[in-house]
């Protein structure tokens, strides 16, 4: 769905948000598909989308970086018992985010 609000285009479809989580949430079995995600969430104009898109998208970059960063850091730590406790915890908060974030989407709330 279109609407125009002073000529611009804005995007009012949440399906984009809807395919971007379900990438999101293969990543406890798989690697690439949080990462195709990252590449379409980036490739996306926030002008072109309506607020409610815009949240999402911006929830779903951040959760798939941050969830990278606290892997690697994860996986520099010499203890194997703090690395794997540090990895643990970092996908938890993943599942979380994308849980919590797919569900707002449905209600089609912001994040």
């Amino acid at each position: 769905m279109l609407s125009t609000s002073s000529g611009n285009a804005v995007i009012n479809d949440l399906s984009l948000g809807h395919l971007l989580y379900g990438l999101m949430a293969a990543f406890p079995v798989f690697f690439l598909p949080p990462l195709l995600s990252l590449v379409i969430n980036y490739g996306q104009k926030p002008a072109l989308m309506d607020e409610v898109l815009y949240t999402h998208i911006r929830w779903q970059r951040w959760s798939i970086v941050a969830t990278l960063a606290m892997l690697a850091v994860s996986y520099i730590v010499p203890l194997v018992w703090l690395s794997i406790a540090m990895a643990a915890v970092a996908m938890l908060w993943y599942c979380h985010r994308v849980l919590k974030g797919w569900l707002l989407l449905v209600e089609g709330k912001r994040v």
